[in-house]
């Protein structure tokens, strides 16, 4: 069974158990970029569901719209709401016409949902229609960006749930590993002693920096202009209608939105799409950071630090046996290497808007997604299949430290820079240890002194050193 559906260019005929229509169709022939559907992206999908159904309460509201008929509209946005019709929003993430092939695709979906509601068949659009009824008073150019902006919201809550998770095993091994003694490290050479706890602590309160960060960029979201139709001046839309829509769809998501104060330069303006990328491409260096140092505190385990243990995967060659790797690590390294590129398309991408409108939103769109999904599956990976798994080599790092020549630092305060800097030459081109140079030959200290000075709150509380 098929049915026949025309739009300006033509006749096109469509299985009738196919909810979208023709111009659904040019636009998923159109369009084979990404190979990536819309509905691969349930949030976008349901915020268009949302979109629509406020837009519908707005318009019914003020007699814009038959009530029956926008009802019917309702009816059919809370299926897409509810996923029911995940299958039918096939777009393209990338495509021209900024944003208007899946804009009519949810058009389409929800004018059939609602034919069928009313006892009609799909297609007999002089009832219901996806133009003048469904998409009354919009344009893409208004839908499209706060479906975007509501789709973001919603996703980046996961998303941060997953970085305070990760923040929360970092505090855990700090916890854990706070009198585990190891020697600290700057320049990739001896520094001071720490303890291996402070190190995950500081890992941890790096990432909730990013939370907070990305929870403020998240506000900026809340500015949409829903109402401002083809270029801000909300030319078919009814009186009333911007504001009217904004409320309904803030009561529908329980999202404060707010109808931007100047509708023209909202619907050319990507500028929190930016500061979003932005904070994303901060938090994949601070990650790649952080797995860095992670291979680099497990490299070995006998010729690299061995500072601590990574949970063993699988094996990690096809020639060397008994080798494992840092994969976990790697592969997060590899996702943030991804969305920093992606921000440059972000940053491309919103450079590239001319006069009323930016066209290239969906490139937008498909980078902060993909960026989002990928960086959250990233961190929780992180968190499931590193973090709380690891474990520390306590005697080892005690003892690099106990052999080091970073610890002549601690005995300045006694000591003098001058003549620890001596000390310190001397085992370098010596071999001998600190203990031996200061202790046994030279007799600066006697050994309760050492002892003293040496034991596990003085050399990780600096201030106890007076």
């Amino acid at each position: 069974m098929s049915r026949t559906e025309q739009d300006f260019l033509g006749q096109r005929e469509i299985a009738d158990d196919i909810y979208y229509g023709v111009q659904t169709i040019r636009g998923k022939e159109n369009f084979h970029i990404t190979g990536i559907p819309m509905n691969q992206e349930p949030y976008f999908v349901k915020a268009l569901g949302y979109v629509k159904k406020a837009a519908a309460m707005a318009n019914r509201d003020l007699g814009a719209i038959d009530a029956k008929v926008a009802d019917a509209i309702i009816l059919g946005c809370d299926r897409v709401i509810a996923g029911d019709m995940m299958d039918q929003f096939v777009t393209d993430f990338i495509q021209g016409g900024a944003g208007t092939s899946t804009n009519m695709n949810a058009n389409e979906v929800i004018a059939n949902l609602a034919l069928e509601s009313l006892g009609f068949h799909k297609g007999d659009y002089q009832h219901v229609s996806p133009n003048d009824h469904v998409n009354y008073g919009q344009s893409t150019n208004d839908t499209y960006p706060t479906a975007f902006r509501l789709a973001l919201i919603l996703r980046l809550e996961s998303y941060m749930t997953a970085l305070r998770q990760l923040q929360e095993a970092f505090f855990a091994k700090g916890r854990e590993f706070d009198r585990v003694l190891k020697m600290g490290r700057t320049h990739l050479q001896d520094a001071v002693p720490m303890s291996l706890g402070a190190e995950f602590k500081g890992w941890g309160t790096t990432i909730g920096e990013e939370v907070d960060r990305i929870s403020e960029a998240r506000a900026l979201l809340r500015e949409i202009n829903l109402g401002a139709t083809a270029i801000g001046t909300s030319v078919t839309a009814a009186v009333g209608y911007p504001k009217l829509a904004v409320r309904h769809l803030s009561a529908l998501t329980g999202v404060d939105f707010i109808l931007a104060g100047d509708l023209v330069e909202a619907t050319s303006d990507t500028g929190a799409y930016v500061q979003l990328s932005g904070v994303l491409k901060r938090t994949a260096s601070k990650l790649t950071k952080i797995c860095n140092d992670i291979r680099l505190l497990a490299s070995g385990p006998r010729a690299g630090f061995n500072e601590i243990n990574l949970p063993q995967l699988q094996p990690g060659s096809s020639i060397m046996p008994g080798k494992v790797n840092p994969v976990i690590p790697e592969v997060v390294n590899q996702t943030s290497f991804l969305v920093i590129g992606l921000d440059m398309t972000v940053t491309l991408a919103a450079s590239a808007g001319q006069l009323q409108l930016n066209v290239m939103e969906p490139v937008i769109s498909f980078a902060l997604f993909f960026s989002i999904r990928t960086m959250e599956r990233a961190v929780n990976s992180l968190r499931e299949n590193c973090i709380v798994g690891i474990t520390a080599n306590e005697e080892h790092t005690r003892n690099m430290v106990l052999n080091s020549l970073g610890i002549v630092t601690v005995l300045k305060p006694l000591l003098g820079y001058k003549q620890c800097a001596e000390i310190a030459r001397e085992g370098y081109k010596s071999g001998k240890s600190l203990h031996q140079i200061v202790v046994v030959e030279r007799k600066l200290l006697t050994q309760e002194k050492w002892d003293e000075m040496f034991s596990f709150e003085r050399l990780i509380n600096p201030d106890l050193l007076g």
